[in-house]
């Protein structure tokens, strides 16, 4: 069974009244509410490029259609992120994802000024990564 994620506007609101080391706890605590990702699924072809830390995302067509993603990273700020990323598309149909404003999406985060640059770089490679496994699956 999979746990109920907050919605990501719930979390903006949450976030916007907090202090950077609560910020940062939040985002550790999104990381560790993701749901396991099985150790055989980090494999080279799931390994976000262009991050960091380490990051994998594993797409999974459900019957219904949707998409399901797994994801996780060896740094627990950057699962936090990617935990974000994934509220805006999780479980959603490709073209739903493709037609999803992701960066506006995470805009109320401000996650440049909030994170250092070596913790965000990976963010647009993780959002185009989603979005070709959207586009391949739409096809």
């Amino acid at each position: 069974m999979r746990a109920v994620m907050p919605t990501l506007t719930d979390i903006a609101d949450e976030y916007e009244f907090l202090e950077a080391d609560d910020r940062y706890r939040l985002l550790i605590d999104l990381g560790r509410a993701l749901e396991p990702m099985p150790d055989a699924l980090k494999t080279d072809a799931t390994l976000v490029r262009g991050c960091s830390a380490s990051v994998w995302v594993y797409p999974m067509p459900t019957d219904d259609g949707t998409l399901h993603f797994l994801a996780d990273s060896n740094a627990a700020i950057t699962k936090g992120i990617i935990a974000l990323v994934l509220l805006t598309v999780q479980d959603r149909t490709p073209a739903d994802i493709l037609a999803t404003d992701i960066e506006a999406a995470l805009a109320p985060f401000d996650l440049k000024n909030q994170l250092s640059s070596n913790r965000t770089q990976g963010i647009p490679n993780m959002i185009a990564l989603i979005r070709e496994t959207a586009a391949r699956q739409a096809d």
